[in-house]
């Protein structure tokens, strides 16, 4: 039988599958549908200090392979997610659990990480940092070096926890962000988060989204996601998570040939509720066709 499980910054995983924040909530409504147990983990909902109602509608687009979300956050808030949210995922789901934190700011980043450090079943913080920081005139913090390490900083002082910090696309030399967020002491980061895009409604003449703008994600980006993580995989000496597009076994075997230890699915989830279980079921007889006894084995193997 061949092996699937990986190690994520010192926790073992059965298998590298992980639903991707904002495609999976808390798990509630996968946990209704099959044993969300067999999950190598999941990142829940992107989480803020305060809570936030999102954009305003409609903030979801079809697009060509792929959708256009612009939901803008929407989330309880950490406090909730805390007292609510973790409590209820405990009786769903036994094993360490990553928690997404979005931000607006270095301070909101921290204190939000600090308040999830002490929950027991949160095993890493996966720290988004494509938030725009409100202090900068709403740039990115992932698309400035120096702001990505000023985040990841702030947020290390604050937390025993691996830190896995999540990475935007939307920037010139992705490798260049990674490498000053390991600088700072980021434990991991993850790749690559959704990719900027916009529809028009030929009808009315205006855009489809009330944002104007949303996050590309789907099959259409997977070569450049599967690009990014090389990139990065060989850039830097921590652990790399891959997302963007993944929607099969075949592809998580791709990302970890590319450089990945584990493998996020997003969009994926959203077309088909099994999606996950679907490719963990897969992964065996996949491994047998390309003659792959241990994932662990192929890591970073296309070089």
């Amino acid at each position: 039988m061949p092996d699937l499980s990986v190690k994520l910054l010192g926790i073992t995983l059965d298998n590298p599958v992980i639903p991707a924040s904002g495609t999976f909530g808390y798990g509630r409504e996968f946990a209704a549908l099959y044993d969300i147990d067999i999950l190598g983990t999941f990142s829940f909902k992107g989480t803020t200090l305060q809570p936030r109602l999102g954009n305003p509608l409609p903030r979801i687009a079809e697009a060509p392979s792929g959708m256009l979300n612009a939901v803008g956050l929407q989330n309880p808030g950490v406090d909730k997610v805390i007292s609510e949210e973790l409590p209820n995922l405990a009786k769903l789901f036994h094993k360490p659990v990553m928690a997404n934190v979005s931000g607006f700011s270095v301070e909101e980043y921290a204190e939000t990480c600090r308040r999830l450090d002490g929950c027991e079943q949160v095993g890493w913080l996966e720290v988004n940092i494509s938030c725009p920081n409100v202090h900068h005139g709403g740039m990115s913090f992932g698309t400035d070096p120096a702001q990505a390490a000023a985040v990841t900083k702030a947020v290390k002082a604050v937390t025993t926890k691996p830190v896995i910090m999540k990475l935007s696309p939307n920037v010139t030399d992705i490798a260049a962000i990674a490498k000053a967020c390991a600088d700072a002491g980021a434990d991991g980061v993850s790749l690559i988060n959704t990719l900027m895009g916009m529809r028009i409604d030929l009808t009315r003449r205006r855009p489809v989204i009330a944002n104007v703008t949303g996050g590309l994600s789907g099959p259409a980006v997977f070569p450049v996601a599967l690009r990014m993580v090389y990139q990065v995989a060989r850039a830097v000496d921590i652990p790399v998570i891959g997302m963007g597009g993944v929607s099969s076994a075949e592809d998580v075997i791709e990302m970890m040939l590319a450089g990945a230890t584990a493998v996020e699915v997003g969009a994926a989830n959203l077309a088909d509720p099994f999606a996950c279980k679907k490719i963990i079921e897969e992964l065996p007889a996949v491994m047998d066709r390309y003659r792959i006894d241990r994932l662990t084995d192929i890591i970073g193997g296309a070089s």
